[in-house]
């Protein structure tokens, strides 16, 4: 494995949810299994993840520990998780994904990789899942779902994927408890697309609203226009029109 501060690495042939072993290990430690049996997205959403298919991963950070401006490395985390994933993607098989606000990987439009940082005190636990294999997603997501051997037409090397992931993220990382939040938010700039002149909605307070993406701030909230104004999103279900 390529030398990143991400060594400790524990693997498991099943675990229920690599969020959930390694919510219990010290800031620095990496949860890898062969499958999921209660894998899960954001919002609750269930993360298919069955034995051999895809590359489940959890790795344990401190953003509250940053040496500059804490909160806003904490804030910062899924996107810069994102650009290190799309970049470890790359650096393995060569596939340029694309980055869809706030913690999804796509391919040809079509859902490769996705991210969920779950916060316990002054640790967050970031787990993400990249489909491999065709097999990662059930055949009812096959229109919406794609994976690296999908795209390539050839198998994938999964330890490689896994190395490159984990180094890109100890890279960004690095960059992020460093204060070096430009290069983050261009990097994910550079790999968003629809993150301008796409049209979204979204609901709050029961009411729904829609407008069109005019990019991300400097704290990584969704920028949207409606009408006249420009509203700033920073959690919810966005809907992609």
């Amino acid at each position: 494995m390529k030398s990143n501060r991400f060594d400790a690495v524990r693997r498991f042939a099943s675990v229920g949810s690599t969020n959930d072993v390694a919510a219990a290990l010290p800031p620095g430690s990496v949860v890898v299994a062969d499958q999921q049996t209660a894998g899960r997205g954001r919002r609750g959403h269930t993360w298919f993840s069955p034995p051999g298919a895809g590359l489940y991963v959890s790795v344990v950070l401190a953003p509250a520990t940053a040496r500059i401006d804490p909160p806003r490395a904490t804030m910062l985390l899924t996107l810069a998780a994102g650009v290190a994933i799309a970049e470890g993607i790359a650096a393995a098989v060569g596939l340029a994904a694309e980055l869809k606000w706030p913690n999804d990987l796509l391919a040809g439009g079509r859902k490769l990789a996705g991210i969920l940082a779950e916060g316990h005190g002054d640790i967050v636990v970031l787990g993400y899942g990249i489909n491999v294999m065709e097999t990662a997603f059930p055949p009812a997501l096959r229109d919406r779902a794609t994976s690296l051997e999908s795209e390539l037409r050839h198998a994938v090397d999964r330890d490689l994927v896994l190395d490159e992931t984990l180094a890109a993220l100890s890279r960004r990382y690095d960059d992020l408890v460093d204060g070096r939040f430009d290069a983050i938010l261009d990097a994910w700039r550079g790999r968003a697309p629809r993150a301008v002149g796409a049209r979204v909605n979204w609901t709050a307070n029961g009411v729904v609203f829609e407008g069109v993406t005019e990019g991300i701030d400097d704290h990584g909230a969704l920028l949207v226009r409606v009408d006249d104004s420009v509203e700033r999103i920073i959690s919810g279900e966005i809907q992609w029109l």
